[in-house]
């Protein structure tokens, strides 16, 4: 069976359990992280030396890095539906998945730590007020191109991009601040939240 190292609230964990939940992949979950085990322990680090979550151990194999986790799964468990065969297909979820962990990621990191986290060491209001307009700015994309497919991150299908970008969205609105009204978002995060994996592993943590 496989097993996921790393805890629920951690939103690339989530990643993980709800592309599980997806495959129909039974899964055993450890939490590590802040507030559970510690990940500088040498156990977990000769694990992953990078001393992050989520960490998937599977058989033998042990692999970190959650979109990557995404790809592995969806390959070895036939997840085609969510991750295409034809190159082009893929290369759009690909596109879609990696402007998630680099350009949206980074965009909300620091305000959703200060606004929804309160952290201390994400306390200077001008770096929040840069991170939300960074979001905002980010945020119009995906709006724009859930204009163009009237459905999904890659096209008019749900695929690991959208596991990935519709935590995102959920994070957003679970950040308190004024948000822009963004219709096509809207609509997506109306369709994400539908889903039955998604109520089982993502609502109700920001």
């Amino acid at each position: 069976m496989l097993k996921i190292l790393g805890k629920r609230s951690s939103i690339n964990v989530r990643k993980v359990l709800w592309a599980c939940a997806e495959l129909g992949l039974p899964f055993q979950q450890e939490d590590w992280g802040n507030g559970f085990r510690d990940v500088t322990e040498d156990a977990f680090r000769a694990l992953n030396p990078n001393a992050m979550v989520p960490v998937l151990i599977d058989g033998d194999f042990v692999l970190w890095e959650s979109n990557t986790i995404l790809r592995y799964l969806a390959n070895r468990h036939g997840g085609a539906a969510l991750y295409p065969q034809d190159a082009m297909a893929r290369a759009r979820v690909d596109q879609w998945m990696d402007w998630q962990a680099s350009d949206l990621n980074r965009a909300w990191s620091y305000a959703f730590m200060a606004l929804a986290r309160h952290s201390p060491e994400h306390a200077d209001a001008a770096e929040v007020q840069r991170s939300l307009q960074a979001w905002h700015r980010f945020m119009r994309v995906l709006d724009g191109r859930l204009v163009e497919t009237g459905a999904y991150a890659a096209g008019d299908a749900f695929s690991l991009a959208d596991i990935a970008i519709g935590l995102s969205v959920h994070r957003w609105y679970q950040t308190p601040f004024e948000h822009a009204r963004l219709e096509a978002v809207d609509g997506y995060y109306r369709r994400i939240k539908q889903r039955n994996a998604f109520i089982t592993h993502c609502i109700g943590v920001p």
